[in-house]
């Protein structure tokens, strides 16, 4: 509604809508950079994470050789029950599809949110 105190060339004209004043857009922009850092990093992960989880498995073998000893069974050679890493990838216990996944859930929801915003202050 007008402010009818003021005359008509000083009326206030309302501001157009500018896409970075909006939550949404930040949002947007976030997350869509974050999934495109998560594919760059993706492979260098994969190597790093590989390491990691070996030295874990291999720690959780070393340890359950220690209880069979401490129980006064024989010692088996862990050399002789290790496993060569196959050359296909294998799934990860820590695996980066779930942040991928939320990153576009939000960049969905955000995106969306921006568009209903763009088209309601345009009415």
């Amino acid at each position: 509604m007008p402010n009818s105190d003021l005359p008509v060339d000083r009326q206030p004209t309302p501001s157009p809508f500018r896409m970075t004043d909006s939550g949404w857009f930040w949002g947007l922009l976030f997350s869509l950079m974050g999934l495109v850092a998560l594919a760059i990093i993706a492979p260098k992960y994969d190597r790093r994470q590989g390491q990691i989880e070996g030295r874990y498995l291999g720690r959780g073998q070393l340890a359950a050789e220690r209880m069979r000893r401490a129980a006064g069974e024989r010692p088996t050679s862990l050399a002789d029950d290790a496993v060569a890493m196959p050359g296909a990838p294998r799934s990860r216990l820590i695996p980066l599809w779930p942040i991928a996944v939320t990153a576009g859930l939000v960049a969905a929801g955000s995106g969306w949110m921006l568009a209903r915003e763009y088209r309601a202050r345009d009415r």
